[in-house]
């Protein structure tokens, strides 16, 4: 399969999951009295958002180069990516706000009402449920180098993390009584940072993407010592890198013995223009210039 299809497929799947879930634990949460399965119920529905923006923006990205965009759309993967990471922050944000007002209110009084039994058990499903979402979803995102994808699974994990906090809460209070519902906003807080830091860890990489930032230095190392492994190439300098998506684009200039004919010199970049493929992917756009060495005159 694919990676286009595997994608598509494991997203599908996904919101499939979310809309399912989403609609169990709402009623679980409106019949057994939780605020908590009710909210995580908003949060299964908002992974929907993430799975509807990865499919758009990964059938975009898969598109090959065209008049308009002549470095591919893999920028498009790109920019799911950084949307899903957002919508991770706004939702661990929210739990995290909704959370302090609840243990707020909890200091100042307010009574905690007791869930039933049966927001308990959807919390479980719903754990079992996008944890296995979650693994998959990564495993496909790694397999295929989609940082959106990956984000993507992040937020199925988000919402598994979500509901064992709904779990303890209402385990707690239907088990203990009343009063330990407070430890469903204590443990929601937890979750929150938790899920704010993965959003920021995800959004970072793929913000320094979109404003063109460099391969690593290592990478850039490492294509150098590509393109110089090539007999015929005496230095490599002037080099440009970045990201689109999953692929890379290399630019650089590389110098070349001044008495080489011009045919010569045009298969000695494509033989190292096939050794960086061979390295980083066939989808790699490479351009390299070449230049007479001065020193060899």
């Amino acid at each position: 399969m694919n990676r286009e299809k595997s994608i598509v497929r494991v997203t599908v799947w996904g919101a499939v999951a979310n809309v399912v879930l989403a609609v169990a634990k709402l009623v679980a949460g409106i019949v057994g009295r939780s605020a908590a399965m009710t909210a995580d119920a908003i949060h299964s529905f908002s992974d929907l958002v993430s799975d509807v923006i990865v499919l758009v923006m990964v059938k975009v990205a898969s598109r090959g180069n065209d008049k308009d965009h002549e470095y591919g759309h893999g920028k498009f993967e790109t920019l799911a990516t950084v949307a899903v990471a957002l919508l991770l922050l706004a939702v661990g944000g929210k739990m995290l706000a909704d959370g302090v007002s609840r243990i707020a209110g909890f200091f100042r009084g307010e009574q905690m009402v007791v869930p039933g039994m049966i927001a308990f058990w959807a919390a479980l499903v719903s754990i079992a449920v996008k944890e296995a979402l979650y693994q998959w979803t990564a495993y496909v995102g790694r397999k295929f180098d989609s940082p959106a994808v990956v984000t993507n699974a992040w937020h199925h994990r988000s919402d598994a993390l979500s509901s064992v906090g709904s779990a303890v809460g209402i385990a707690l209070a239907s088990l203990l009584g009343g009063k330990w519902a407070i430890m469903d906003s204590v443990v929601a807080c937890a979750i929150s940072i938790f899920i704010i830091r993965i959003g920021v860890k995800m959004a970072l990489p793929a913000l320094r993407e979109l404003t063109e930032a460099s391969l690593p230095e290592e990478t850039e190392n490492e294509i150098r010592d590509v393109i110089l492994s090539v007999d015929g190439v005496l230095d490599v300098h002037a080099m440009k890198t970045r990201k689109t998506g999953p692929d890379i684009i290399i630019e650089s200039h590389i110098v070349v013995d001044p008495e080489m004919t011009v045919f010569q010199a045009h298969l000695l970049t494509e033989y190292a223009e096939d050794r960086l493929r061979e390295r980083f992917g066939q989808k790699t756009q490479i351009s390299l210039h070449v230049e007479p060495s001065v020193e060899s005159k």
